[in-house]
This record gives structure tokens, C-alpha cells and sequence, in this order.
């Protein structure tokens, strides 16, 4: 009787330690990232914006890429042309996955902002960067719904703006992962772009 119970409690023991080995086998190694991982958050919600190509883009339409949402001005003196020459390094250093990767700039000066400013501003970067504007209101609940802080500030006879430095990344199934601070490395983005290309194909081959 007691050897029985011996038997039943060691294959039982066995079978938990094999099943337990088995689930950690089988869990998916978690990324890691430089950026702030924001995956699973729930704000950022889907917009509707006019293009610099003179289309009107919703934040959905662009599913299968990945996305980096960067929001500021042209008129900006450092920081919007640091990120988007930032944009531009992350893009060459990730080689043939560039194309998998697309910028969007939402301007939070849209009464200064045209689109044909808006249109030259990316050329001068990269010409498949693409800019977003929209009325004042339409701007302000973008960047409410995205976190967003900008404030005018007047300067001589007009005005410069402060305002949040962070480039949201986006998965290729809309979804928010990322969290760029404007200190972070070209070569730490395109880590970070690799890492969720790594993860996504991972996923894929859990699939079958």
C-alpha cells in the first residue's frame, strides 16, 4: 500500500516538474528594449489627419508597417530636426527592413504649418516621411488621446512652443509598443525595430 502510494506520488511529482519544464519551454522570451515598453497600453487612439501628400490618412491606415509617430513643428530649432535626422539614421541602419518602417509627423502648429510647408519640411528629410495636420481642435485631441504637452511660448514678434519629445512606435498590427526619449541612439531604435521584427516572426512560427 505504501509502496503504491509512493509510485503514485513520485510519477505525479514527475509528470508537475515535466509539465512545468514543458511550460517554460514553451513561453515566448519576452524583447527586450532601450525604449520604454508600452505594450498592452490603452490610449492613442486612431485618427483621421491631412497628409502633406495632400490625402487624408487614418493612423489605421497604415497596418503591415511599423510606425514611428513623432509630434512637433517646423519651425522647431533642435529638437524636431534632431528626431527626424534620427528617423532618417534609424532607417539606414536597418537596411533591408527600412521599408517596414514608415515616420509620421503630426505638426502641433498647424496655423503655421501648411501643407505645402508640411510637404517640403519631410522632402528635406526623406521623402517618404509623411507630415499630418489637421484644425487646431482636431490637434489638440490627437495629442490629448496621445499624451501630448505643447504650449505656445511667445518669442520676439512671434512664438515658439514647447512640447512633449517622444517617438511612439507602433507594431505592424497597429498596436503601441514603444516609447522613443528624445536621448535615445539611432543604433538603439534600429535594436528595437529588429527586436520587434524578431518577436513578430516568433509569433508567426508559434502559430504552426
Amino acid at each position: 500500500m505504501h509502496r503504491r502510494f509512493f509510485i503514485q506520488s513520485l510519477s505525479w511529482s514527475l509528470g508537475t516538474t515535466f509539465g512545468s519544464s514543458m511550460l517554460t519551454a514553451c513561453e515566448k522570451p519576452r524583447p527586450v528594449f532601450h525604449g520604454i515598453d508600452l505594450t498592452g497600453s490603452k490610449y492613442g487612439a486612431d485618427f483621421r489627419l491631412h497628409g502633406s501628400d495632400g490625402r487624408e490618412h487614418a493612423l489605421s491606415d497604415f497596418k503591415g508597417q511599423y510606425i514611428l509617430l513623432f509630434f512637433g513643428f517646423t519651425q522647431c530649432p533642435d529638437v524636431c530636426p534632431t528626431i527626424l535626422t534620427r528617423a532618417v539614421n534609424t532607417r539606414q541602419l536597418l537596411g533591408k527592413d527600412a521599408n517596414k518602417v514608415k515616420v509620421l509627423f503630426v505638426t502641433i502648429d498647424p496655423e503655421r504649418d501648411t501643407p505645402a510647408l508640411l510637404s517640403s519640411y519631410m522632402q528635406a528629410f526623406d521623402p517618404d516621411f509623411l507630415g499630418l495636420s489637421g484644425s487646431a481642435d482636431q490637434t489638440a485631441q490627437v495629442a490629448k488621446d496621445f499624451k501630448i504637452f505643447y504650449q505656445k511660448v511667445p518669442s520676439g514678434n512671434s512664438y515658439t512652443i514647447d512640447h512633449t519629445a517622444i517617438t511612439y512606435v507602433f507594431d505592424t498590427a497597429g498596436q503601441l509598443r514603444l516609447a522613443w526619449k528624445h536621448a535615445q541612439e539611432a543604433e538603439q531604435c534600429a535594436e528595437d525595430i529588429h527586436s520587434l521584427i524578431r518577436a513578430e516572426a516568433q509569433t508567426k512560427f508559434h502559430l504552426f
